[in-house]
């Protein structure tokens, strides 16, 4: 049995496309959103798998739905990027200080 033989003997079938409706798939977003169960569960009940609902959440899901951040995660992150800059400014401000000190020290003359 030469291996390119053996290849199509040993293919699966291939299954049936199915189509899922419009409504059912809005449904299982609301769903999903609804329950905050895992993908995978919620996909075994409704017979489906987990990439179809991945696919409809990306698809039916309100612009910017379940991308925000809660109140409390953007304060800390605005509270982290302020300090990067505070510290930021903090060394800079730090250079030009010796800079002035430097600048600013008045020559002693080598004539008594």
């Amino acid at each position: 049995m030469k291996t390119d033989e053996k290849a199509e003997t040993t293919k699966k079938p291939k299954r049936a496309k199915r189509q899922f409706s419009e409504e059912f798939r809005r449904d299982a977003v609301a769903l999903i959103e609804s329950t905050g169960e895992p993908l995978a569960k919620l996909a075994a009940q409704l017979g489906v798998t987990h990439w179809n609902l991945r696919d409809w959440l990306k698809r039916y899901r309100p612009q910017g739905a379940g991308a925000t951040a809660t109140p409390a995660e953007e304060l800390r992150a605005l509270v982290l990027r302020l300090q990067k800059e505070n510290d930021e400014l903090r060394s800079q401000r730090d250079v030009l200080k010796k800079a002035m000190g430097i600048l600013a020290t008045p020559k002693r003359s080598v004539t008594r």
